[in-house]
């Protein structure tokens, strides 16, 4: 499949099966009491991290919260966003992303354009092929690879919308009418095909063929590891037996492969050789992994967490939390947690936080991050790999 037969039928294998109803993703840094050995030495809260993105920003030129403003102020998206409006007042998740796009007030929705950009700098021009000395560089950083950076936001912004789509199969009376729901789920699909035509323009202007094949195998990545989380839903997972080796590779798939194949990209836009590409790959790939079992936490770790929040049973702490218990019990504990053919999450969340599933959790959220560490050793001493560290810091330190 090509790329452009890829994007045609994104919006179909992204919605066929439905969507988590709640996405747990953003990097919320409460704290809780310090498990396994760690490298990093900061204290984490909203704030701090706030400030770890502020300054990274800074490093590479100007805020990357601002990258792909000028598509999403396009006169295309306007007219979107006039008819998103027709959704207040109904739960359609694609209300959420719109906020969220507005509103990042976690500074994380433009987090792998910032971490290709930082990894652009702290890679620097190559020092063996000098073929691109004649490029533009702004900040230590080629034009081509800011392109890169703003490429990489507007996939992820796209894929965000497309997660969207609403299972019409599974709605409930308070989600809203169904008619605004379809209307919803058209304009998803309308203004993710739009962010994703986008990306696919500029990754031809920057007339690479192992960059736009590193990014197309990125899309298709996710397209595979999305497919497949909507393919395990909350029934499914009473009788499946999913294991953490099979979770890691499925979320590699769905969230860390387009920040390793662009940071990846990046390399190769600079003419960097094999082992820089590799380590750039390394490092997106571990820090996405860290991201993702971060926010996979949080439901767990809050000091204030509401009874009726739901959270992925597809997610880090309960995966690891089955395999401890063991299938049979874990099918007791979902059916004692179940009230009135409804699952009590709540009482569930109990059960996995007395269990070994959280901590084991956190622990392999910082393993990630000191992979990441790792990779980033092979860079020089500079501003942006400080950055960098001080990011995988911000993802991986709970206390």
């Amino acid at each position: 499949m090509n790329l452009r037969q890829l994007l045609l039928h994104l919006p179909r294998y992204l919605g066929a099966l439905g969507s988590p109803r709640r996405l747990w993703w953003s990097p919320c840094l409460d704290t809780i009491s310090s498990v396994g050995s760690w490298r990093g030495q900061s204290s984490k809260s909203p704030a701090h991290w706030n400030q770890v993105v502020s300054e990274a920003e800074k490093i590479v030129g100007y805020p990357t919260s601002f990258m792909s403003l000028r598509c999403l102020l396009s006169d295309e998206l306007s007219n979107i966003a006039m008819q998103v409006r027709k959704l207040v007042g109904t739960q359609h998740p694609l209300l959420t992303t719109a906020r969220g796009l507005v509103h990042d007030s976690w500074n994380s929705l433009q987090l792998r354009g910032l971490v290709v950009l930082l990894i652009s700098k702290a890679a620097g021009p190559s020092s063996v092929n000098t073929s691109c000395q004649n490029y533009d560089m702004v900040s230590g950083i080629y034009s081509c690879q800011r392109s890169l950076a703003e490429i990489t936001e507007l996939i992820h912004t796209a894929l965000l919308v497309h997660r969207g789509i609403v299972n019409l199969n599974e709605l409930q009376s308070s989600d809203g009418p169904l008619k605004d729901m379809q209307f919803g789920n058209k304009i998803a699909i309308l203004s993710g095909d739009f962010l994703l035509a986008n990306a696919c323009n500029g990754l031809a202007l920057l007339q690479n063929t192992k960059v736009v094949e590193l990014l197309a195998s990125a899309l298709m990545d996710l397209v595979q590891g999305v497919y497949h989380e909507n393919s395990t839903s909350k029934e499914s997972y009473i009788t499946d037996d999913i294991g953490i080796s099979t979770w890691k590779e499925q979320t590699f798939l769905s969230h860390g492969a387009l920040l390793a194949k662009s940071c990846q990209a990046a390399m190769e836009l600079a003419k960097h050789d094999a082992e820089v590409q590799d380590m750039a790959f390394q490092y997106g790939k571990h820090m996405a992994m860290s991201h993702k079992i971060n926010s996979d936490v949080q439901p767990f770790i809050k000091e204030k967490t509401s009874d009726s929040m739901t959270f992925n049973l597809n997610s880090a702490p309960v995966v690891l939390h089955q395999e401890f218990l063991g299938r049979d019990l874990w099918i007791k504990q979902i059916g004692e947690a179940q009230e009135k053919g409804r699952l009590d999450y709540a009482k569930l969340r109990e059960r996995i936080k007395a269990g070994k599933g959280v901590t084991s959790a956190i622990d392999l959220c910082r393993y990630h991050g000191n992979k990441a560490l790792e990779a980033l050793e092979s860079f020089p001493p500079s501003e942006a790999r400080s950055a960098l560290e001080n990011i995988v810091f911000a993802v991986t330190r709970f206390s």
